[in-house]
């Protein structure tokens, strides 16, 4: 293993001595200025870095990490200067945060349901505090000697607390899952986690001295600049980006520009209440708040999307910056309580999950899949854990050490949490005894099957189904008592109920509750969730167990590929359905209607017979 890592080592030196010599002899002769210089190293280390991270799967971060630590001052030394690298970090920590606030909308917070209000609101204290536990708990035990500072125990529940928005949206978008339950719930939790990581950065300079005073000083601070901010987007932002807008790059200029303004007045409010009222304060918000704050205030304006879609073209160049310069700044591992501390902090970071987040989602409404499927994919360190260990360590809080075990262990749990995306229901399937022997069991059917007479099954409840469902009601009411809808997710039961149709709890991928479902006196059985969200079965084993069950139904499934409706077609399915050739059949309808210079009369008709689509009520809208 050496072997191979000295290997990769002298490579990559090598390919970067091939290009470093005439750019350093540049920077020296002042032709290329030395932070452009060691800003294209940067790039230039991620991009190479990034070759191998994505052959190998490795998560981007922990490549950037990794770049970071070769081209910085333990590594090739190709970037020492300390000043150089607090700049980057500092630009890319100001305009990460930028990006985090336009994508916080407070409104859907306070329009979130109760499983996931209450979690919200409890699951990052709780996580926190049993972090800081279990330090005082090892140091008690006399095995705690690696947890020497005055805020290890603090910072280590603060650091398990958190879960990685970047890592978790994109492994949700990679396998289509964002819009299913799980994604919602775990999108959901990370916002609010992200409201208490704001917390916790307004809170942070007080550490050292945990008085009240402080604390709400630096709280008002933030509702000042928050206030002002408001009022200036609503008064001059607004009419500003109306002209802007007709310039889809001065969008993006205007963004960073406001952005900035926000930062500066932040920094100059005690210059500003001094000069005004002639009283000292610290009501001074720091740049990291005040972008955050910048961000939160643009994305209620009308022009966010715009705004979010021109800024998000940068995003990942701002995020390459501050976690290579992170990188940059890990120290060399000379004691081994660095490993133990990362170690540690990995481990505490899963396990919590199964303490705080599953025992939260199970007893606030979720059933026991939705709950730990959802708690398994949030179990890594966020990068916003990252943003405070960098803090931490500007306001002297954290030893080098503990600094550079936060970016390892999030190294590891950013590692792991692919495997935990693929093989989270794999897990949830082993841990079924523990769970019924500890009393976690499937919610109970509110209606027994002796109760439903229903000969309309609808196997599973996702967008198409819900569609399915409004129509229904809409154009033949009178079949909806004779539907039944089995579906894993309790929470859409009532709202299922409401409109008509019978519903109960069941897990497809079991066959033993299709049995027991009463699908062998069903006449009709509808599969409408495709094989990108199915999980622990598919639609070709779906219609094989069915066609077991009931010799005589009509089965209607769906397929993505048409080689997979052949092979349902030959399970047994009696018709096949694919949502893309339909969706290309009516577009290729629109199209000929368009031509003909029918369209506007045949929107028409449709909005007469159907209804306005934006005036549709689904359960899942």
């Amino acid at each position: 293993m050496s072997k191979v890592s000295s290997l990769i080592k002298i490579s990559y030196g090598s390919l970067l001595a091939f290009f470093l010599p005439v750019y350093s002899a540049n920077a020296s002769s002042g032709e290329l200025p030395p932070l452009v210089y060691d800003i294209g190293i940067c790039l230039f280390a991620a991009s190479v870095v990034g070759v191998f991270a994505v052959r190998l799967k490795i998560p981007s971060i922990a490549a950037f990490l990794l770049a970071g630590i070769l081209v910085g001052p333990i590594g090739f030394k190709f970037i020492t200067e300390p000043e150089n690298i607090e700049t980057i970090a500092e630009l890319g920590f100001i305009l990460l945060l930028f990006m985090i606030g336009l994508e916080i909308d407070v409104r859907k917070i306070i329009g979130s349901g109760k499983m996931l209000l209450i979690s919200g609101l409890f699951q990052y204290p709780l996580t926190v505090f049993l972090g800081f536990v279990v330090v005082k708990g090892l140091v008690w035990a006399g095995v705690g000697s690696f947890f020497s500072g005055q805020y290890d125990a603090l910072y280590f529940g603060i650091f398990i607390a958190g879960s990685s928005t970047l890592l978790v949206v994109k492994l949700f978008q990679e396998r289509y899952e964002l819009g299913t339950e799980s994604g919602r719930l775990a999108l959901g939790l990370l916002v609010f986690q992200d409201i208490w990581a704001i917390v916790v950065l307004v809170l942070q300079p007080t550490f050292h001295s945990p008085e009240i005073i402080p604390a709400i000083i630096s709280f008002l601070g933030m509702f000042l600049l928050a206030g002002i901010s408001y009022c200036l987007a609503s008064v001059i932002v607004v009419r500003a980006f109306t002209w802007l807008a007709k310039d889809p790059q001065m969008i993006f200029v205007g963004s960073i520009g406001w952005c900035f303004m926000i930062v500066f007045l932040g920094g100059s409010l005690d210059y500003a209440v001094t000069a005004l009222f002639d009283i000292s304060t610290s009501l001074s918000v720091g740049s990291g708040m005040s972008s955050l704050i910048a961000g939160m205030t643009i994305a209620t304006l009308p022009y966010s999307r715009d705004i979010i879609a021109k800024v998000g073209i940068v995003r990942d160049f701002f995020i390459v910056l501050f976690i290579v310069a992170l990188g940059m700044s890990v120290p060399a591992i000379t004691e081994f309580s660095v490993v133990v501390i990362a170690v540690a902090l990995a481990a505490a970071s899963i396990l919590s999950r199964q303490l705080i987040f599953f025992p939260l989602f199970y007893f606030t409404g979720g059933d026991r899949r939705l709950a730990q499927i959802s708690a398994l994919r949030l179990a890594q360190i966020s990068e916003f854990g990252l943003v405070i260990a960098y803090l931490g360590g500007q306001y002297g809080h954290l030893s080098e050490g503990f600094s550079s075990a936060i970016i390892f262990a999030f190294v590891i749990t950013a590692l792991l949490t692919p495997a935990f995306f693929q093989n989270a229901y794999r897990i949830y399937e082993w841990s079924i005894p523990l769970m019924e022997k500890c009393g976690i069991r499937e919610p109970a059917a509110e209606v027994s099957d002796d109760d439903v007479k229903a000969d309309i099954v609808l196997l599973g409840f996702h967008r198409v189904a819900s569609s399915l469902l409004h129509e229904i009601s809409a154009h033949r009411p009178e079949l909806m008592k004779r539907i039944l809808v089995i579906d894993f997710n309790v929470q859409i039961h009532p709202a299922i109920r409401k409109m008509g149709a019978s519903v109960r709890y069941g897990d497809l991928a079991s066959e033993l509750t299709l049995r027991h479902a009463g699908l062998d006196s069903a006449s009709v059985i509808v599969a409408t969730i495709p094989d990108e969200i199915l999980r622990g079965t598919s639609n070709h084993k779906l219609v094989h167990a069915l066609r077991e069950i009931n010799e005589n139904a009509v089965i209607i499934t769906n397929a993505e590929q048409p080689m997979a409706a052949r092979d349902l077609y030959k399970a047994g399915a009696d018709y096949v359905y694919m949502s893309r050739v339909n969706t290309a059949r009516a577009l290729d309808d629109l199209i000929e209607k368009t031509l003909d210079g029918t369209l506007d009369e045949f929107r028409d008709e449709q909005e007469r017979e159907h209804g306005k689509s934006h005036e549709r009520w689904e359960v899942l809208n």
